[in-house]
This record gives structure tokens, sequence and C-alpha cells, in this order.
């Protein structure tokens, strides 16, 4: 999103490929596809720089578009892929997973990875990306994002401590922290937390950041451990592509009927909080168990982190909730979830006009596209108060949202804040349109609030009822009791 940020995500993110329709298990080989070429990372798993995690989940999928979006320098990449892990071949159908190796649910229906992926062209110096890339060596420049990296961390840690001031201070002396402005404070500081996690997740997966990215989870939308690869190796290289999964954020809870929206998705998050998600990290964790852990992250050195720093976060979450029930402050607590729940959800799609597509129009096949003028055209950058350093982390890290899309590597908001008028003087050179900043509150929250809470659900457009059979229709309390148990089981939306 998210988380996805958010992202939609349901349970079974086995990585290995499940059987197809009407026979036995794929067998695929260990292969993954850059360029056409078929290379075996199997032994780089445990070795690579960003992290075992990015090349433990990108087997069997075309990792061109990863590579080029992912790093300074792909060439230098590349020629490790070809010194040491080439199987000295062209790939075939057969060795990209049909399913990206996730969940099918997650795709538009019948969605097919060999023949719906994007193959954008990546060989031109003088693109878009590159030229920027080029002016990222500047003196000057890095000197000013490696500042401005180390601003936003100790921003991030000044945060974390006014995140657990105002809650202590609520509950020791509420007279102190009144009512509207607890909720207000912990909708400002959870969003931020997020801000800085959403950030943690496109850096290198190694060390504490395998702890410190899971405050993704702090707005109790996501679970970093999970959607962390539909965000970053799903949406950020196909951006409102077929294979961008960002687009599902609201799939689910359009089945319910209108009015019935935001109650029984607000029980249903409460269930994921409570339980729900526990249960979706103990089924990652046993997944990762039977089927190798070399599979995903290449040893268990490597997973512990990110399952340590999953399961300690849920864990603060349910804390705080009990914590302020036994000081008789439950409502307190109950207010600032539904406001930091809705302000997030659509928080999530407010940066990207997913809500403009045609669910029936064809998917651009984008062959020999400049990879970075779409992913400019398709993102907005994203205000609060008007102040972008402030606005970076009230809107999760969105403020500058286009230069994000096209360096997705940068560690921190502040940088991408800085390299702004890099990419805004490279894009005129293309002739592409630099709009401005979209607001939030005034702009896409309205709009989104139309599409996602006003419009009639989708078991009623499919049958052209009215807004009474919308409501009453036996269908409309089945579909609602399942979406509220399935929270509790740990399946559901985001």
């Amino acid at each position: 999103m998210t988380n996805d940020v958010p992202e939609v995500q349901e349970r079974g993110t086995d990585p290995r490929p499940g059987p197809p329709p009407g026979g036995g298990p794929p067998v695929l080989p260990d292969v993954w596809v850059y360029n056409g070429r078929a290379y075996d990372l199997s032994d780089w798993i445990d070795k690579h720089p960003g992290g075992a995690f990015f090349i433990g989940r990108t087997k069997n999928r075309d990792i061109t578009a990863i590579i080029a979006s992912y790093h300074r320098d792909p060439k230098v990449v590349e020629r490790i892929l070809q010194r040491r892990y080439s199987l000295g071949r062209e790939a075939t159908p057969r060795d990209i997973h049909p399913k990206h190796n996730a969940p099918p649910f997650l795709f538009k229906e019948g969605f097919d990875s060999r023949r719906d992926t994007p193959h954008y062209r990546f060989d031109n110096n003088e693109d878009l990306m590159h030229r920027v890339k080029a002016r990222l060596t500047e003196p000057a420049l890095a000197a000013r994002i490696k500042l401005m990296d180390r601003l936003f961390n100790i921003v991030a840690v000044l945060l974390a401590i006014g995140y657990f001031g105002v809650q202590a201070l609520r509950l020791v002396e509420p007279r102190w922290m009144p009512l509207w402005a607890f909720v207000f404070a912990m909708v400002v500081l959870r969003s931020s937390l997020v801000g800085y996690g959403h950030y943690s997740l496109h850096r290198a997966q190694r060390g504490l950041n395998r702890v410190f990215s899971n405050t993704f989870d702090l707005n109790y939308i996501a679970l970093a451990l999970v959607v962390a690869d539909g965000h970053t190796l799903l949406h950020h290289p196909y951006t409102q592509s077929a294979v961008d999964i960002k687009k599902n954020v609201f799939t689910m809870m359009m089945g319910l009927p209108r009015l019935y929206r935001v109650p029984v998705h607000t029980v249903h998050k409460f269930g994921h909080t409570v339980t729900g998600m526990a249960v979706r990290i103990a089924d990652v964790w046993n997944m990762t168990r039977k089927v190798g852990v070399e599979e995903g992250y290449g040893s268990w050195r490597n997973a512990l982190p990110h399952f340590l720093g999953s399961s300690g976060v849920r864990l603060l979450l349910v804390t705080e909730m009990i914590v302020f029930l036994a000081a008789g402050d439950f409502w307190a607590w109950a207010l600032q979830f539904f406001a930091t729940l809705w302000v997030s959800t659509f928080m999530v799609v407010a940066s990207h006009e997913f809500e403009d597509e045609d669910p029936d129009a064809p998917e651009p096949t984008a062959a020999g596209q400049d990879w970075a003028v779409d992913q400019v055209e398709h993102a907005h950058d994203l205000k609060v108060i008007g102040n972008r350093y402030v606005d970076c982390f009230l809107s999760a890290g969105l403020s500058s949202h286009r230069v994000h899309h096209v360096l997705p590597f940068q560690r921190s908001g502040f940088a991408n804040i800085v390299t702004e008028d890099v990419l805004h003087e490279e894009s005129a050179r293309f002739g592409v349109e630099w709009l401005p900043p979209k607001s939030f509150l005034t702009d896409r929250l309205p709009k989104l609030c139309r599409t996602y809470l006003l419009s009639a659900s989708r078991p009623a457009r499919e049958h052209n009822w009215g807004v009474l059979r919308e409501h009453l229709s036996p269908t409309a309390f089945k579909d609602s009791v399942n979406y509220v148990v399935a929270g509790f089981v740990g399946i559901g939306s985001v």
C-alpha cells in the first residue's frame, strides 16, 4: 500500500507454485528470468546485499523490471548474474509461474504472468530513469541525500518517543490529554511511523531493518511480513498494470452493501488486530518450515528477525488495547482505532487513480515504453498541510510519491524531496506534464469516499438490485457475517 504498503493479501502465500486446474502440482525449475535469459539464483538468496527476502520471493518470475528499478547501476548486477548464475539458455514459458508465485485471487480473472506482465525496455541510457539516476552521483546532491536519510531516521525516533508518550499521558493523566487530542495525535503518529515503515520496506532487508520494517503495521491496515512482496515487488515495478495487486485493496469490501461497509469492515479489521494477523503469522511460519526456509530466506538467521519483528508489533497492538481496557478507557482506544483505520485505508490508494480504471479495458503491454515516464504519469504526490517534509510523514511517505516510484531504492522520504527538482527538470525534457500535488483532504478523500463507500455493492450491480434489496437480501447478511468471521481467522482484504 503498502500496505501493501498494503496490499491485498490472503492466507496461502506459499512461494511454491500451486496445482494447476485439473492436474497435479507443476514442477517448475529453480529459475529467475532476466532480459529473456534463465538464471539460477538459489545460491545467491543468502548472499544478496539487499536481503534474502527479495531473491527468495522472486523465483520463477521475470525480474528484469525489479533489477532495473531497484539498483543504482543494474549493469553491475547483470555482470554478476552472467558470470556466476547463468544457465546458458533462453528462458522458456515453463520457467515462469503463471501467477507470480502468489495467491491467484490477487489478480484479475484469467491473469497469466507469462502473457500479462509488462515488458519495458531498460537498455536506453538516455531514457528518463537513466538520466535521473546519473544526476544522483552529483557530489552535492549525493551528500544532501545522505544527510536527509539521517534526518529522516532522527525524526522517526522522535515520533516513536511521542507515540508512547501520548498513550502514557492519556492513561496517567487524561485531563492533560483530552479525548479529541488523543485521537488526533494517535492518527498523526501512527500514520507518521507507518511512513517510516514504508521506506524501511524499500531498504535492504538486513540487520535491524528486518525488525523495524514492521512499523508498517502500526495503522492496523496490513501485515508487512506478507505485503512486502505485493508492495515492493509487484506494485512498484508494474504500477497500474495487471500485475499491480494494489488495485485490489477494496475488492472484498466492495462485495458488502454500501451502508454496511464501514461498520462491517471496521469489525473485520478489529478481528485482524485481535487474532487474525497472529493466525497469518503462524500460517507463514508453518509454510516456511514445511517448504524449507532456504526457499524464501536462505536461512533461519535471515528469517527470524522478520518473524520476531512482525510478532512484536502484533503483540504491541493487542497489549495497547488490553491496557486501555484495563484502565477503563477502552473507548479512547476504540475511537483512535476507527479514525486511524479509515484515514489510513484511504491513504493506501490516494496516490493512484485506481477508482477511474475501466475493469473491462485491455491491459497495456508497455512494450518498449519508457518505464520512468509511465511511473510519473501514474503516481500522484500528496499534500496534507502543504509542507513537503511534514507531509512526508502525515501521508505515510507519499508526499514526493513520483520520485519514490522512479527511484524506489532511495532510503527515505526526505531524500525523495531533495531529488524532486531533478525528476521535475528531467521530466520536462521528455514532455511529461508535471501536475501539482493532490490534496488528500480536499481532493482525493471525497472522491474515494464516493467511489468506495457510496457506490452499490458488487452483487447489487451484477443483479441490478435496488437499495432495499441490496441491504436486505440473504446474500447481504451472509456476506457480512462471513466477512467479519474472516477477519478473526486471518483472511481478509488488506
